[in-house]
């Protein structure tokens, strides 16, 4: 791995520390002004909207800027934007307009510096798929540790030492990323698309997402999987709660078992990838997490209800490994932002129509139909994107990602539409 990976990853270990602390402490800062569920709703949901307004538009300026400045300067920017409520809670003059205001900046600084390093870091490993598997499998374990583990206790803990307290410490995480990130060895930037307007680029991006079938399979397993995993996430409190018998406590541990099968995931996502093949391994992780939503639904106790969501956790932290570091590796430099951000736009435009579908299904029918709902939803997209993702696809994608084969390519007739070459 170069040596500049290793700051890089600890530039994003501690980000993610922070974001846990903030994720933690705004909405129980929230909840010191105001009991109204929809307030806090508001506060919750803020910290997505940048990803449904700006998401394709964020990927294409990311490929027009320089993807190390643009990191560092997101995450300077949040850190001084910290400050702002930090100084309100000091002066008791919080309020849930401003907690909702910082949820959203935050959330669009987010969209700059995860697009930018995701486009960042197959430059810096160039763009080989076995280091782009351990990269992102330590990157999304130490995410996990920090944001899922470490960061929500430490947040609750340090309000307690004052309002202003969690949201200073996430802005001293922001500034010391800030400063690791900027050591890092410059990139070329990529190469202008000329005279082409930012809509046109962005719609370019999209475009280059739908027409490729290996990319629309791993973006559609995002999708249809957070409309899955936000329906049972709406009413699992519930369901432990009423069918499990689990109280407040037994609810945390709960979670922390689909935290801990995550690392697992994470850990042994290269070992599947090697094993059945990228595009096997990514269908079976797939259906793994169908099956263990559908033996959560029938679970009799809370033991077998821990067991299924661990095994779900390491479904989803194998597949967050193993699938962006397939895109990284055969997406173009110059298109990796915007494919990047349209996948995740369209993963976080499914998680609202996942927690309605959640509610409904539950005051329709049963609490366990929402789970039952997503399994199958699961299952079905597993069999509706397998064959888009297969080994065969995969290696044939791997192969025109070469150099030599892309040199080849662009000494041969090309039609081009919208800045994308045809397929």
């Amino acid at each position: 791995m170069p040596t500049g990976f290793g700051r890089l990853w600890t530039a994003q270990t501690v980000s993610s520390l922070g974001d846990g602390v903030t994720h933690a402490a705004l909405p129980l800062l929230a909840l010191t002004l105001t009991r109204d569920p929809m307030a806090l709703a508001v506060v919750t949901a803020a910290g997505t909207l940048p990803w449904l307004l700006f998401g394709v538009l964020g990927g294409a300026l990311v490929d027009r800027w320089d993807r190390r400045r643009t990191m560092w300067a997101a995450d300077a920017a949040r850190a001084v934007l910290l400050a702002i409520p930090a100084a309100a809670a000091a002066l008791d003059a919080l309020s849930i307009p401003l907690l909702a205001a910082v949820a959203f900046l935050l959330g669009l600084g987010g969209l700059f510096f995860d697009t930018a390093a995701t486009a960042y870091l197959p430059d810096l490993l160039r763009r080989d798929p076995a280091l782009l598997e351990r990269a992102n499998s330590r990157l999304r374990g130490a995410q996990t540790a920090m944001s899922g583990f470490a960061g929500p206790p430490a947040g609750s803990a340090l309000l307690a030492g004052g309002r202003a307290v969690p949201l200073l410490a996430d802005a001293v995480s922001f500034a010391l990323s800030a400063l690791l990130v900027r050591t890092l060895p410059a990139m070329p930037r990529p190469v202008p698309e000329a005279h082409e307007s930012l809509l046109r680029q962005a719609r370019a991006g999209a475009s280059y997402v739908f027409r490729d079938r290996v990319l629309l399979g791993l973006a559609l397993r995002p999708a249809v999987g957070n409309v899955a995993f936000l329906a049972v996430e709406t009413v699992l409190a519930l369901f432990a709660h009423d069918r499990l018998g689990i109280d407040t406590f037994g609810f945390g541990l709960l979670l922390t078992a689909e935290a801990t099968g995550g690392l697992l995931g994470a850990a042994i996502a290269s070992f599947l990838g090697r094993r059945l093949g990228t595009g096997t391994a990514l269908t079976c992780t797939a259906a793994v997490e169908g099956l263990a939503i559908l033996g959560l639904a029938a679970a009799p106790n809370p033991y077998v209800a821990g067991l299924a969501l661990a095994v779900c956790g390491a479904g989803m932290g194998a597949t967050m490994v193993l699938a962006p570091s397939l895109r990284q590796a055969i997406v173009p430099a110059h298109l990796m932002g915007r494919v990047a951000s349209t996948s995740r736009m369209l993963s976080m435009c499914a998680a609202p129509i996942g927690a309605f579908l959640g509610g409904w299904l539950a005051t329709t029918y049963d609490i366990r139909t929402p789970l039952f709902a997503a399994a199958g939803l699961l299952l079905a997209m597993t069999a509706v994107t397998a064959s888009m993702t297969s080994n065969r696809r995969v290696e044939a994608a791997l192969r025109a990602a070469t150099p030599d084969h892309r040199a080849s390519e662009e000494h041969a007739p090309e039609s081009v539409t919208g800045g994308v070459r045809s397929r």
